[in-house]
């Protein structure tokens, strides 16, 4: 994401760090290994950005609360125990990738939900069309008729498949996410899913087969 929006961020041994500005919605750094803390609470705390920004904390092992940060939520890491189910799909929509700017616009308006109601203007627009050309980033979403009604994104790295971004329109059937793990799955066989929760997401996706291997946290420093 960050490198669609022109600053791809530096890989350390234990963190990944972007310096070049904040990207709504998506940390500033992200630990990379398990047993570096002090050497990523340094780096972490040398850190110059302005405004607010996030840290995800990827195996929950640091406190940065005594360095500014709050503690924006608590999640568990999951990877899917089993097969999706290999049902044709029931509910009746048509799920399809997003291959096209437009489509992608659209998509953007659908994840965002009812506060964002119009088509943002490229500039503004969070999931640039550069990455549309990645092989490894699959957009998809349910169609019914015209209207979006369910997207998610799967992104294959380290021989597995994580999957983000997942949304559902109100109302929704609920066999739409079962219906969502076997189109992810299709866009890349034979790798497993994996993904993160908190809340009463994670209780849902976990009645969908995934299982808890792992906590993470995800901090926040105020502007100013």
């Amino acid at each position: 994401m960050c490198r669609a929006h022109g600053y791809p961020g530096e890989f350390s041994r234990s963190l990944w760090l972007n310096r070049a500005g904040v990207l709504k919605f998506y940390p500033n750094a992200i630990t990379l290994t398990r047993d570096d803390e002090a050497q990523q609470l340094e780096q972490i705390s040398a850190l110059d950005v302005p405004g607010q920004w996030g840290v995800k904390d990827s195996f929950a092992t640091l406190d940065l609360a005594p360095r500014g940060f709050t503690e924006l939520f608590a999640a568990q890491w999951l990877i899917l125990s089993q097969a999706a189910p290999a049902a044709a799909p029931a509910s009746g929509v048509r799920w399809l990738p997003i291959r096209e700017e437009t489509s992608l616009a659209a998509w953007e308006v659908a994840w965002r939900g009812p506060s964002g109601s119009h088509l943002p203007e490229q500039e503004h627009a969070l999931f640039r069309p550069t990455l549309l050309d990645d092989a490894n980033i699959q957009f998809f979403a349910a169609y019914d008729n015209e209207a979006i009604v369910a997207g998610a994104i799967a992104y294959r790295a380290a021989g597995v498949v994580s999957l983000s971004n997942t949304f559902f329109v109100e109302g929704a059937p609920a066999v739409l996410r079962a219906e969502m793990l076997v189109h992810a799955m299709a866009a890349f066989p034979g790798l497993r899913l994996v993904g993160y929760e908190h809340g009463d997401e994670l209780s849902t996706w976990c009645t969908q087969g995934f299982e808890p291997v792992g906590a993470l946290r995800v901090w926040l420093k105020r502007a100013g």
